[in-house]
């Protein structure tokens, strides 16, 4: 008898829906909210009231894609937490409703750790265990997976996260909203070793990106006269401008490179203190041109393997909480209604 898995993902800005029939996807429907873009960033507000329009469309637009009915459910599964405390209630609120009204039981997902599940979506999948290099815009975690259902993080960010290194690097460039994808996509056409950026001196599989996003703005300051901050070395609006319209794509290839460089030694030196060789990338930031390739290289060169999910399980879906609840529902891993959101939350 199949298991089928309607799934919703709404933490952020992205309502997305899911149908998972024994643990292949289906569908993966997402509505995007462009609302966000003249305010340079997302708007807590304006995303929950976009979720609540788009939530009963994206639902009935993946369970029609899939070709399911929803007597066909067996259970409902919802991003718990973390995220935007609006946003996350839309969905979950929504998905409360349906178990209810279906009679289906509820299963509550990790936003985390779907990212991370999101590897066991394609054909080509890792093996447990094994480690995975889970970037977003909030997070930046070193994650081993012994199972499923069982993670232990080695490393965070202390601080930021690699994803908002891109955000800010990308204000400060004076590049639109999302500014992430445009470094890679100047980046692609720009010298890597024009420009030095500092490599915080971070002890243990810990993460730090402030110190660098301190001398991201320095150096563009000062017009890339110096990644410190002196009053000489000011320059005027004019000059910082010229010089940023002048060398654009060495400078996003320059901070690319450091940021990805800064993740990779990480994982590295998680590979060989572990001796786990099958290795894993996830989160929006994955998406990253620059990242994908020099993560294949750091496989290629040791000889591990390396698994990336598609493009359209990077960034937030519903598909990696539709597999991840898959999973769940073997483990009997339920959850009451009562069960609320939450907006920090570990594993």
């Amino acid at each position: 008898m199949s298991t089928t898995i309607l799934a919703i993902e709404s933490s952020c800005d992205e309502t997305s829906a899911s149908v998972c029939v024994d643990g292949k996807i289906l569908s993966n429907f997402i509505a995007n909210q462009s609302i966000h873009e003249k305010y340079g960033g997302v708007v807590p507000e304006l995303a929950s009231r976009a979720h609540m329009q788009n939530i009963v469309p994206v639902v009935s637009e993946a369970m029609k894609t899939a070709g399911i009915n929803p007597g066909q459910i067996d259970a409902v599964a919802f991003t718990q937490a973390p995220g935007l405390i609006g946003s996350l209630l839309v969905g979950s609120q929504f998905a409360k409703s349906m178990a209810l009204a279906l009679d289906r039981p509820l299963i509550s997902v990790h936003h985390m750790q779907a990212h991370v599940l999101a590897n066991l979506i394609p054909e080509r999948r890792p093996t447990f265990p094994f480690l995975c290099l889970t970037v977003s815009g909030g997070h930046t975690q070193i994650v081993l997976c012994q199972s499923p259902l069982k993670m232990t993080i080695l490393g965070e960010t202390i601080d930021d996260a690699a994803g908002e290194a891109f955000d800010k690097s990308a204000r400060l460039l004076g590049l639109p909203y999302p500014g992430g994808p445009l470094i890679d996509k100047y980046a692609k056409t720009g010298n890597p070793n024009r420009f030095k950026f500092p490599e915080p001196k971070v002890p243990g599989l810990d993460f730090s990106f402030s110190g660098l996003k301190t001398s991201i703005l320095y150096f563009l300051q000062n017009a890339g006269t110096s990644n410190i901050y002196k009053e000489e070395f000011r320059v005027t609006e004019e000059e910082r401008t010229k010089f940023i319209g002048e060398n654009i794509a060495d400078i996003c290839a320059s901070i690319q490179q450091r940021i990805v460089s800064i993740l990779l030694n990480k994982v590295r030196k998680a590979a060989e203190e572990t001796g786990i060789t099958e290795l894993c990338l996830a989160g929006g930031v994955s998406a990253n041109s620059g990242l994908r390739t020099a993560f294949e290289e750091l496989g290629k060169k040791h000889g591990w393997q390396v698994y990336i999910p598609a493009f359209e399980y990077c960034t937030d879906n519903a598909a990696m909480i539709a597999i991840t609840a898959y999973h769940k529902f073997l483990a009997k891993e339920f959850s009451p209604l009562s069960i609320g959101t939450s907006a920090r939350a570990e594993f």
